[in-house]
């Protein structure tokens, strides 16, 4: 007896149940069109179907849908479930079905990149990862199969967007770079704003880190999806080569390689001999006078064999006063300062139409500093003529860690000595911190709007109020 494995004839569609189609897009206006036709032809070519798991292979009616999904919605819509459509009724695996479904996508009906990338998945799972098989079961390039490979990391939300064709393959492209916690925020403000491809690859490409300046071991770096080199073989749209899009990562290594070299340095121990004892700067202050030439000769007992009277321990030295720079104190407010900048630049690409640049997108990362280098901020707040003055102001948590004489600093570089007086803030100098603190802030007719301290500044200079720089200080 043969055994049959294939029969052509008209079934009812409530009978076919949906496959593993990798289609999930369909074009509305080309369905329209579609059961139009269908209304007036019939349904002209043949669907392929194959047996449910336990049905009658050919007499039972339970039939898997494997290719011809068009055909199917659009004879269902035209005819109802009770109609009939031609069908061709074929034993397979669940391999042959798939397989059989993408060549029909892919060569009769155009799926989009990314239908192509999930089915691309599944087909290299079933070849245990060999991408020469894969490929070759596609029918694909191994190059195809790279490309749609890197584009199934997308999100759904990008995927969809692409499949319906609101955002082009070059944004797609672009965004398969970025990591996918971040891209549904980078997809909305394309499609609210209306962004191009061009001006996507330009934030992108100012939020990337460059791997040639990075001091850590780049070996993993190679192979990694969020290397643009990687991105620069595989797409025509890419950021440029040698930088790292995943600022998360980045930061991770360089941290790592600092914790390194740091416990790798060696640590010096104070011979507990010397100086009698003394640790820190005192000890190596007492070493080099003892070494200089024309140090005075230790004490002697005035009559021989008269017991030594005990010698007084040393006061220890004052510690020296560092003066106070305003290196020294960008230095200590560097947290400050950072955040500060980071807000200012986030504000300026949210708000300015000018300068729309996937804008809550790049403020978020601005902002958050995992994507942006704090250079890069700075390099961004030149760019975009960012006035820090728009958004932060000299307060009490900026002067909270401050010492006297670092407050001192403060008050004369940005005019309140001048204004209040030498003697006068010198009595407010007299107090407690906190209640300095408050005096500076409160001083009667002085206004810190618009006073940028030169710690706070990028050129290191102090920004005086635009009235104050027009006309001079008061």
């Amino acid at each position: 007896m043969t055994t049959i494995t294939e029969q052509q004839r008209k079934i009812p569609l409530a009978a076919i149940k949906p496959g593993a189609n990798p289609r999930r897009y369909f074009n509305p206006e080309r369905h329209a069109e579609l059961v139009a036709s269908i209304r007036r032809n019939g349904v002209l070519q043949p669907i392929l179907v194959r047996p449910n798991e336990g049905a009658d292979a050919f007499s039972g009616e339970s039939f898997e849908l494997v290719a011809g999904g068009r055909r199917f919605r659009a004879a269902e819509e035209a005819f109802g479930a009770d109609g009939l459509i031609p069908a061709i009724i074929r034993t397979m695996t669940d391999q042959e079905a798939l397989e059989a479904a993408i060549d029909e996508n892919d060569v009769r009906e155009d799926a989009s990149e990314t239908e192509q990338a999930d089915a691309a998945l599944r087909i290299l799972a079933a070849c245990q990862d060999d991408r020469a098989e894969a490929a070759r079961r596609l029918g694909w390039s191994t190059f195809k199969l790279d490309r749609r490979l890197a584009l199934a990391g997308l999100s759904d939300a990008v995927k969809s967007a692409l499949d319906e064709r609101r955002i082009k393959v070059g944004h797609a492209e672009l965004l398969a770079a970025v990591p996918a916690d971040k891209q549904n925020t980078a997809l909305q403000t394309i499609l609210t704003s209306g962004i191009d491809v061009a001006k996507t690859r330009e934030l992108l490409q100012r939020v990337t880190q460059n791997l040639a300046a990075a001091t850590f071991d780049k070996t993993e770096c190679a192979g990694c999806g969020y290397n643009s080199a990687r991105q620069r073989a595989l797409f025509e749209t890419h950021v440029d080569d040698g930088h790292c899009t995943n600022g998360a990562c980045f930061a991770l290594k360089v941290e790592a390689a600092e914790k390194d070299r740091a416990a790798a340095e060696p640590v010096i121990e104070q011979d507990p001999g010397d100086a009698g004892g003394e640790t820190g700067s005192a000890a190596v202050s007492g070493a080099v006078s003892s070494s200089m030439p024309d140090s005075p000769p230790a004490p002697q007992p005035e009559q021989a064999g008269a017991p030594a009277a005990p010698a007084k321990p040393a006061a220890p030295a004052a510690p020296a006063k560092l003066k106070v720079t305003a290196e020294g104190l960008r230095t200590k407010l560097k947290p400050t300062r950072e955040q500060a900048w980071r807000k200012a630049v986030a504000a300026a690409i949210a708000e300015s139409a000018d300068h729309v640049r996937i804008a809550d997108f790049a403020a978020e990362c601005v902002a958050s500093g995992l994507h942006v280098s704090f250079d890069q901020v700075s390099d961004l707040a030149r760019d975009l003529d960012v006035d820090l003055r728009t958004t932060w102001r000299v307060d009490g948590d900026f002067l909270h860690p401050l010492g006297k004489d670092e407050l001192k600093f403060i008050a004369e570089e940005c005019g309140l000595i001048a204004h209040l007086g030498t003697k006068r803030f010198a009595n407010v100098l007299a107090g407690k911190t906190h209640e300095i603190i408050a005096s500076m802030l409160h001083a009667t007719g002085f206004d810190w709007a618009g006073r940028i301290p030169s710690c706070m500044s990028l050129d290191g200079k102090y920004g005086a109020p635009p009235a104050a720089e027009e006309g001079g200080e008061a």
